[in-house]
């Protein structure tokens, strides 16, 4: 039996991870859970159907909204960013799933690994901002980083088995998101409605969008340096629209090792839970005669500039990625809201990239205070640009 605290609970990752503890309740148990707060009574049915200990909630606010739709006895409640970490580092678990979305998930993430849980690793945001700080403390606490998005997963696969010094590359596969086929000049039209149909996967509005201006898979290479161990150059991006080969390792040897499947998140969040075993994941099965044809494309990064962003905030390092995330993270949640267009997101994230002075991070509040101060910055951008449109209208 693996006892879990999963830290975003009411987000699809985490939402898809507890249909799974439900359907294997013989290895799969609840001990906590965490959310932003901001559906507080979905939150309230999961406590009922999972029965956590404890529960922690983003926004201080919910959790007395939260109390209210609880019967006695309740678990415990935490709250604000302490509370996550409180959760994080002292919920009896065996396992951390991080799927909060955004920086949030850093500092509960950095204390369960802290703490010696495995973690299960979902938030990508965690490993752009603090790849080498969160990568040196699990070693020296013998953490496993277990990765769930798709295509780290698929990676970690392709690699069990075989010595790491004989990796010549891997190939981050991109589904190239709603608008791989717009030309440059449409691109200036597309709505919030536009960027949120995602062709193939089911995911929350901010990876949604990270897809469609592809730093969704900015931020994977990224990830992906850290987690395998990887320089930068060995990490590269290929556009797969079908989205059935997750990614694939090539040795140097000439050998590729792909890992195929449905794009059904189940799959890497079942084996990240469950390894080093296997279990039947209520999913579609593959039917390649179905599928047809594989296709494989370069991505454009002149018309996707995010991507060629991340990568030269990867190659910057220091605090050059915690910039990129921040900024990005702004630039989105602004979009969403349409107070910019799809093509100010790059724009506003090459200009804070820019204006960052480069340094070093030697620990997870330096990280914390670039993230923070990034922020800042890119929102005073959008305010001066809100009076300069609204000046010239």
């Amino acid at each position: 039996m693996k006892r879990i605290t999963l830290l975003g609970a009411t987000g699809s990752v985490g939402r898809r991870a507890l249909e799974l503890v439900s359907a294997f309740p013989d290895a799969l148990r609840v001990e906590g859970l965490a959310a932003r707060g901001s559906n507080v009574a979905l939150l309230a049915e999961l406590c009922l159907r999972h029965k956590p200990k404890a529960v922690a909630l983003l926004e201080a606010a919910a959790v007395d909204a939260l109390a209210r739709l609880l019967p006695h006895p309740r678990p415990e409640l935490l709250s604000g960013p302490k509370g996550l970490v409180t959760l994080a580092a002292e919920a009896d678990a065996d396992v951390v799933l991080s799927a909060l979305v955004g920086s949030a998930g850093l500092l509960p993430t950095m204390a369960a690994i802290e703490a010696g849980r495995t973690i299960a690793l979902a938030n990508k945001e965690t490993l752009v901002m603090a790849g080498r700080l969160m990568t040196t403390a699990a070693q020296a606490r013998k953490v496993s980083l277990l990765p769930v998005d798709s295509e780290h997963s698929a990676i970690f696969q392709c690699l069990q088995g075989h010595n790491r010094s004989e990796v010549r590359r891997i190939l981050l596969t991109a589904s190239g998101g709603p608008f791989r086929q717009l030309s440059r000049d449409a691109l200036a039209h597309v709505t919030v409605a536009d960027a949120l149909k995602h062709p193939t996967w089911k995911m929350g509005a901010k990876i949604t969008v990270d897809s469609a201006t592809l730093m969704n898979k900015g931020l994977e290479i990224i990830e992906a340096r850290w987690l395998f161990d990887l320089l930068p150059e060995q990490v590269e991006v290929v556009v797969h629209p079908q989205s059935i080969v997750h990614s694939m390792v090539e040795y140097i040897d000439g050998s590729v090792i792909a890992h195929l499947g449905v794009a059904d998140m189940g799959i890497p969040i079942l084996y990240a839970l469950t390894y080093p075993e296997r279990r039947p994941c209520p999913a579609p099965a593959l039917n390649l005669t179905e599928v047809g044809q594989l296709t494989f494309h370069e991505p454009d990064t002149e018309k996707f500039p995010c991507l060629r962003l991340a990568r030269q905030a990867l190659l910057r390092g220091g605090s050059a990625p915690v910039v990129l995330n921040a900024a990005n993270e702004v630039a989105v949640a602004a979009f969403l809201e349409s107070r910019i267009r799809f093509a100010q997101i790059a724009e506003l994230i090459a200009e804070a990239l820019e204006r960052a002075p480069a340094r070093e991070l030697s620990s997870i509040e330096e990280c914390v205070a670039v993230d923070r101060e990034t922020r800042r910055a890119a929102e005073e951008t959008l305010r001066h640009q809100s009076v300069g449109a609204a000046g010239a209208r």
